[in-house]
C-alpha cells in the first residue's frame, strides 16, 4: 500500500467536503486523513487528504476527485517537493515530580506546553509525522491520557504550480 497526500482547491460551498468524503465512501477508498480550511480568497476551500492504495487505486482516486462540480483543482503533494505540517495535542498525566522531565522532552522537540493542572498537562506538537511519532515513542514512559492530532496539511515549495483562479 502506497500513500499519497492529494490537494484540492473546491469552491467554498455548504456540503462539498460531504461531497468529497463520499466518492471515497462508495468507491471503498481509505483516507488516512483529511484536512480542509477557506483560502486567502474566501470563495475557495483548500482539502488536504492523505489515502492509500495501489498505483491504480491512487491514480482512480485522482481522476475521479477531479471529476466532482466544486473541484478547481487536484494536485498530488510529493515529498521533497512540498511541505507537511501535522498538529498533536497530548495530555500527559503529570504530577509535580514529572513535570521537569516532560518540559524538558517538549523543549528538545520545540513543543509547547498550553495547559497546566495539578495532575495533568498538554503538549502542542507542530511537525512532521516522523516527529510527532518520535515525541509520542518518547513519552513511552508517561500515562498518555489523550491524543488529539490534525492530519497532515501541507503545500508544494515554490511558485512554480501555484493555481490562480478567477
Amino acid at each position: 500500500m502506497n500513500k499519497e497526500v492529494i490537494q484540492l482547491l473546491v469552491d467554498n460551498t455548504s456540503g462539498v467536503l460531504s461531497r468529497i468524503s463520499g466518492l471515497f465512501s462508495r468507491r471503498s477508498y481509505n483516507i488516512e486523513s483529511i484536512t480542509a480550511g477557506v483560502t486567502f480568497d474566501p470563495k475557495y476551500t483548500r482539502i488536504t487528504i492523505v489515502a492509500s492504495g495501489d498505483d491504480e487505486i491512487l491514480e482512480q482516486i485522482e481522476k475521479q476527485v477531479a471529476k466532482l462540480v466544486d473541484v478547481r483543482n487536484v494536485k498530488v503533494l510529493k515529498p521533497g517537493e512540498s511541505v507537511f505540517r501535522e498538529i498533536c495535542l497530548i495530555k500527559v498525566e503529570a504530577d509535580e515530580s514529572a513535570r521537569e522531565s516532560l518540559i524538558t522532552i517538549a523543549n528538545v522537540f520545540r513543543a509547547n506546553i498550553v495547559d497546566v493542572t495539578e495532575n495533568s498537562l498538554i503538549v502542542e506538537l507542530t511537525g512532521n509525522q516522523s516527529k510527532i511519532e518520535a515525541f509520542i515513542k518518547l513519552l513511552g514512559g508517561y500515562k498518555i491520557l489523550e491524543i488529539a492530532r490534525t492530519g497532515i496539511t501541507g503545500l508544494s515549495r515554490g511558485c512554480d504550480d501555484v493555481v490562480w483562479l478567477d
